[in-house]
């Protein structure tokens, strides 16, 4: 076998098995990003998210999850969260706006974002973390879901709760998903209806939901709220507007589009201030 065979084989063997990814330097960036093959951890120059004070109408879970995050931040104990329910109500919004807020009071906290895709690789990424011990992660999810032939929600499991050496004590989770137990409806029944024990088989299916200490529901807005939110960003953006004609445009807005919520509610925002010619 030639010398440029013998190099081609083992370049795909270490394709199939990269080498653990080394702990980069933490000093550079407040968040990051985990991309695979090869395994490495990507700074986020500038997180794109709104202020804190921006986000109206959850006001209950956004304290339970700041209150939560500051735990952690300080070295105390701290759970798991998983945000769920209504699309566009600010779910993934909210981790990164607390992220921020963490750290304008000065304490370490470090974002780090993983896709849903690349799950499979997160032992090997909590592997990289647990040589930072001196920093604090969250690990964030979005958009976290499984469908009926994914096992990729047994990775996720061992990092929840799991495994001889469990998770690291400067890493905690977050994951946001419009599904309580991350999983379809329709896909926890038809294992009750068809498995040989079917209460096993749906506990084995749930479980994962149940290993996030927080549970944090997002419901669709009133249209009270939906108007406030609204308010929120003429005020921030200091645009001069009729009342009477922004309720107006605005109810016109989430009519048209068939549902209220915060990503609605922004929507109408940016058309408004691209007519008033406001950058946003």
């Amino acid at each position: 076998m030639s010398d440029d065979a013998l190099r081609r084989i083992a370049e795909a063997l270490e394709r199939l098995n990269p080498p653990p990814a080394s702990a980069p330097d933490f000093a550079r960036a407040d968040a990051f990003v985990w991309h695979t093959a090869p395994d490495r951890l990507e700074p986020v120059a500038n997180v794109s998210r709104v202020p804190l004070a921006l986000l109206h109408g959850i006001d209950r879970v956004r304290t339970i999850l700041l209150d939560n995050t500051l735990q952690f931040a300080r070295g105390h104990a701290a759970n798991n969260a998983l945000l769920w329910g209504a699309r566009g109500m600010g779910k993934s919004s909210l981790v990164k706006a607390i992220h921020a807020e963490v750290l304008e009071r000065d304490l370490p906290c470090t974002l780090v974002e993983i896709q849903r895709e690349d799950l499979p690789s997160v032992g090997r990424l909590l592997e990289c973390l647990r040589q930072a011990p001196d920093q604090r992660f969250v690990l964030f999810c979005d958009d976290l879901s499984f469908s009926h032939d994914d096992t990729h929600y047994k990775s996720l499991k061992a990092v929840l709760d799991g495994g001889i050496e469990g998770r690291p004590a400067n890493v905690i989770l977050y994951a946001t998903s419009n599904r309580r137990h991350l999983m379809p409806r329709d896909m926890i029944e038809n294992e009750r209806s068809s498995a040989i024990s079917p209460s096993e088989a749906v506990e084995e299916k749930v479980s994962l939901s149940d290993r996030f200490g927080l549970w944090l529901g997002f419901h669709p807005c009133s249209q009270d709220e939906y108007l406030a939110m609204i308010d929120g960003y003429i005020q921030a953006w200091g645009l001069d507007v009729d009342p009477a004609v922004l309720r107006a445009e605005a109810i016109e807005w989430q009519a048209t589009r068939g549902s209220r919520s915060g990503r609605v509610a922004w929507q109408f925002f940016c058309d408004l201030a691209g007519r008033m010619g406001k950058p946003v």
